[in-house]
């Protein structure tokens, strides 16, 4: 059926087409069956075992990225932006990675083997071209605080004989929380791997940008107060779980009479060295084509200072100590350490990756590459698992190092080998140079490091205008990583983050559409002054899908937008039925009754065209809807008479004041002219009791098109929606259903003989046209 709509109902705006619901539409595009489009468990197994060339190729370079792009390298082109791009980065491995090593609560020397061997693992599998694997301050942390939970200074303090003496055994203590360090990142590393192979790729989709700015902002100051031992040179006391932050901080607090003035002094120089270099660095970046090495030149100005002034001997200035020269050989972690660092493991995992694929896919977009989210995260497990059998701590990208890495004219992974280089050269060979480079040295470089982090306190700002549900992510991933520790507190975001979602889905946005003039769109009628709604009918939408866990506020929703009190009305409606059910029982009884009469001695004593008292009463039985009317007083002389009726109408209605209700609320007595007026009174009580009896809706188009799945429970609510609406006369459309949602009310049995796909609707349009041309024609 083709449908018109010509300039007397659209204006200008004229529609001739074919008016598609879900059956037609079918028949039209030929759909598939369920068959076609979800092949059994057994063909799909067969076709995921089924080995051929192009598909083992596939499989190959996907899991192997190098072998796509190693081949395809032109050293012409990408040698020599590498080249420079990988110096660059390695040079900042340097300063970073034996800083970042007293966050993990590990000697500088494992950090250098973090900067080294993940970084080469990742030039294999890794997808990205511009990130830069090593050291990272929130990772660091987060190992710091599992090395110091399972290996406090407490447990390591030599002993003679019955006397505990104040020296601590800083060799075995080292020793044991290397070996934690490893074991949690091999760990953290196999459960990437696994994520990864079953393609689980997607969980750092539920790490919101607020949630990883607010964790990492309030893992900033985790890393500050991890330093301030270093800064002032004061030794508090280790604290470990929720509150760890505010007993350390109270504790270095009251420590800090104690300061140690040349210590706070080496910090205090080197901080102000590092931020007025680095703001020079800002100043005159434009025109230097490589970014000044602050950090390197810092570490070697004060070994420098250090070594010739013996500030170790002179000012007792805590320095590094021995670094050994050469590589470890790998071994195997404590595997017996697993289930005491699982949960911190996974912690690490979920962290590092979504760090990762977020400057990975930054990056990607802005130089016009793919970047594999399962591949990622495989690569990543594999930096980690490999790095942990070489004393590494868990790894993963930082934003200072890609950023040197992408606009030092870095093009491939090439730039990462270039980097590893210069590592491997300083262990090898410089290693034994640093040792005399104090530690408060290292943490002003983390301190003046942090200022990124510290400027994302401007998003509590920007969030308060652009959305507080994102504040409040913000500001409870920041509280409760605060007060919690880091592997708590990144639970307690998720949690949080999730709900958040839950409820927006289930306090979504009702609306009444109406349609714009001219065109096929409808719109809200609350938001869009041009938009009319179209007689009889309501167009209802939600701006979220239908689910169990907002079912039944989506039918309070819809009753409330059709101004149909659906559960009112069907009590209603069956209670008028039996109160007619018992009228007609009564009837049909006296109606017996008077017939007995008739066929006895019964005769008519009527004198001068009046009744008497004393005469039998003939019912005269008028059906008027649910209405029986009977004349129970002797006419008038002018006419009138009293008459007793059973109403329709609600027993508890009170819009005709002069209505008098019996006992047992069916008969009402009332003064009537006439049986028309009488009967247009009792219309008027029966309908108008319900204030919304007499509606004009006739029709409810239920717009889908935010749907993209349904349960079982918004399927059983679809049912009810049909089923009380149709029960009082108010036919029930749906309209723009995703295929996937067609295909969900198959399954879950929604059509039958009563329900069939006649009721959908490719378009809300389409549902209009087809069933209400008749109020369009009247409205427009």
């Amino acid at each position: 059926t083709k449908m018109v709509l010509g300039s007397d109902i659209f204006g200008k705006y004229r529609v001739e087409r074919e008016v598609l619901d879900e059956q037609r539409l079918e028949e039209v595009t030929q759909r598939k069956t369920y068959a076609d489009t979800h092949p059994s468990l057994t063909e799909r197994l067969k076709d995921s075992l089924r080995c051929t060339l192009p598909k083992l190729k596939r499989s190959v370079m996907s899991s192997l990225p190098v072998l796509y792009w190693l081949p395809k390298y032109s050293v012409w082109d990408y040698g020599m932006p590498d080249l420079i791009s990988g110096i660059s980065v390695g040079i900042m491995h340097l300063p970073q990675g034996m800083a970042y090593a007293l966050l993990a609560s590990l000697p500088p020397v494992f950090g250098l083997y973090t900067s080294l061997y993940p970084a080469l693992i990742y030039i294999f599998f890794g997808t990205s071209r511009h990130i830069s694997i090593g050291t990272f301050t929130v990772l660091s942390i987060m190992v710091g605080s599992v090395t110091e939970r399972l290996a406090p200074d407490m447990d390591f303090l030599k002993r003679n004989g019955t006397n505990i003496t104040a020296e601590l055994d800083i060799t075995a203590r080292d020793s044991y929380r290397v070996q934690v360090a490893a074991a949690t990142t091999v760990l953290g590393g196999l459960i990437q791997v696994v994520l990864g192979l079953v393609k689980f790729g997607f969980v750092g989709t539920y790490l919101s940008e607020p949630l990883v700015r607010a964790y990492t902002t309030a893992a900033a100051a985790h890393a500050v107060v991890a330093q301030l031992k270093y800064i002032f040179g004061v030794s508090p006391t280790r604290f470990s779980g929720s509150l760890s932050l505010v007993y350390t901080l109270k504790d270095v607090c009251s420590l800090l009479p104690h300061t140690h003035l040349p210590t706070l002094v080496a910090s205090a120089v080197s901080m102000v060295f590092l931020i007025a270099a680095k703001e020079l660095n800002s100043f005159l970046s434009p025109k230097l084509p490589v970014p000044i090495p602050v950090e390197l030149i810092t570490i070697v100005a004060g070994t420098l200072i250090s070594s010739f002034g013996h500030l170790n001997s002179n000012f007792t200035i805590a320095v590094v100590g021995e670094i050994p020269s050469g590589l470890s050989s790998p071994s195997v972690p404590d595997v017996s350490l697993f289930g005491e660092v699982i949960g911190d493991a996974f912690a690490l995992a979920i962290v590092g990756y979504a760090i990762s694929i977020s400057l990975g896919k930054t990056f990607a977009l802005k130089h016009g590459y793919k970047v594999d989210s399962n591949q990622e995260l495989v690569a990543l497990g594999l930096s980690n698992t490999v790095g942990g059998f070489f004393q590494c701590y868990s790894v993963c990208p930082s934003m200072s190092r890609s950023l040197i890495q992408e606009t030092t004219g870095g093009k491939t992974q090439m730039a990462g080998v270039a980097s590893a280089l210069i590592v491997l050269i300083t262990i090898l060979k410089l290693g034994p140079l640093f040792q005399e480079l104090p530690k408060a040295v290292l943490a002003a470089i983390v301190f003046v490091n942090l200022k990124g982090m510290f400027k994302q306190y401007s998003d509590i700002v920007t969030l308060w205008k652009s959305s507080k549900i994102d504040l409040m992510v913000w500001l409870v991933t920041w509280m409760s990583t605060l007060l919690f520790n880091l592997d708590l507190g990144l639970a307690a975001s998720i949690t949080f983050a999730l709900l958040t979602v839950i409820f927006r889905t289930q306090l979504p946005t009702y609306s009444v559409l109406g349609n714009v003039p001219g065109t096929e769109l409808y719109v809200d009628i609350e938001t869009h002054r041009e938009a009319r709604e179209i007689p009889g009918v309501t167009i209802f939408r939600s701006s979220a899908t239908v689910y169990f866990a907002n079912a039944e506020l989506y039918l309070e929703a819809l009753k409330e937008k059709s101004g149909l009190d659906i559960s009112k009305m069907i009590i209603y409606k069956r209670r008028q039925e039996a109160k007619q059910k018992r009228r007609e029982r009564r009837a049909e009884r006296r109606a017996k009754r008077q017939a007995k009469r008739e066929a006895g001695s019964w005769r008519d004593t009527c004198l001068d065209g009046d009744v008497t008292d004393k005469e039998e009463q003939r019912w005269t039985e008028r059906e008027n809807g649910t209405v029986f009317v009977i004349p129970t007083t002797p006419r008038t002389p002018d006419g009138h008479c009293r008459w007793e009726y059973l109403k329709g109408g609600d027993p508890d209605c009170t819009s005709i004041g002069w209505i008098s209700e019996l006992q047992d609320g069916d008969t009402t007595t009332l003064g009537s002219s006439s049986e028309d007026t009488l009967s247009h009174d009792l219309e008027r009580v029966s309908l108008g009791s319900l204030g919304k009896w007499t509606w004009d809706i006739h029709s409810i188009i239920i717009d889908l098109s935010t749907a993209n799945f349904i349960d079982t429970v918004a399927i059983k609510t679809m049912k009810n929606i049909f089923q009380d609406f149709c029960e009082i006369d108010v036919d029930i459309y749906m309209a723009a259903c995703q295929a996937s949602v067609v295909e969900q009310l198959e399954l879950g049995g929604f059509f039958t003989e009563s329900i069939t796909k006649r009721r959908l609707f490719a378009s809300v349009h389409d549902a209009v046209i087809k069933y209400c041309s008749v109020s369009l024609s009247f409205y427009l």
